[in-house]
């Protein structure tokens, strides 16, 4: 029997051309016709491996959070006083840096979890690391929605890259904004700062909510 002339059709390889679509256009680009086209199939052959557009935008999303790193929460050192800091602050960093590189997937991360298997993989690493170390249950649920909520909001556009480099636009009127028309060619470097600054100060007001815990000794 001769070799197909396509590739045959899988969910990575579906998954892949509907990423892609989302990178360069949003997640309205997705649709059954426009991926058939792109993968040169029959629009009917999709509906073998997904069954509704919904399903399918879960899987490109779930693809995406694959690759935050999860496997710092494996170190059973996390459990020592205060060890739960570095590896919520490299996860925080991994996530923000995957999100970042697909920004358009971010308004479907909204809903939460669902059943994606590496979101809540995400999630059931992030709650135990911090239980674990020590952190109530009710605490740490909020620890981790508000990680979530710092992190997706820093991934969903660049405050600085929206400031025109019109330096007329700021003068007279916006007084304090006198730098304002530079801000747009140092987005990069500015929201990187800022998501540190954040962080930082995140993972301090924490530390100290930390410390105001009676936990009982590991082991």
């Amino acid at each position: 029997m001769g070799r197909p002339r396509q590739p045959l059709l899988s969910r990575d390889r579906i998954v892949a051309a509907a990423l892609t679509l989302v990178d360069d256009e949003g997640l309205d680009a997705v649709s059954t016709r426009r991926l058939a086209a792109e993968l040169g199939v029959s629009g009917p052959a999709l509906y073998n491996h997904f069954a509704t557009k919904d399903e399918l935008i879960d899987a490109v999303v779930d693809s995406v959070l694959g690759e935050v790193d999860v496997a710092v929460f494996a170190d059973p050192a996390i459990t020592a006083d205060g060890a739960w800091q570095a590896p919520l602050r490299t996860w925080a960093r991994s996530y923000r840096a995957a999100l970042a590189a697909h920004p358009n997937v971010v308004p479907a991360l909204a809903q939460g979890p669902g059943r994606r298997p590496n979101a809540l993989r995400m999630a059931d690493a992030v709650f135990g690391a911090l239980v674990d170390a020590g952190w109530p249950r009710a605490q740490a649920t909020r620890v981790g929605v508000l990680m979530r909520y710092f992190v997706t909001g820093s991934a969903l556009g660049s405050f600085a890259g929206g400031f025109p480099d019109d330096a007329k636009l700021y003068a007279g009127a916006y007084p304090h904004l006198d730098q304002a028309h530079l801000l747009a060619d140092a987005q990069r470097e500015i929201n990187e700062a800022a998501f540190e600054t954040g962080l930082t100060a995140l993972l301090d007001g924490l530390a100290l909510k930390y410390a105001t815990f009676d936990r009982k000794p590991v082991g």
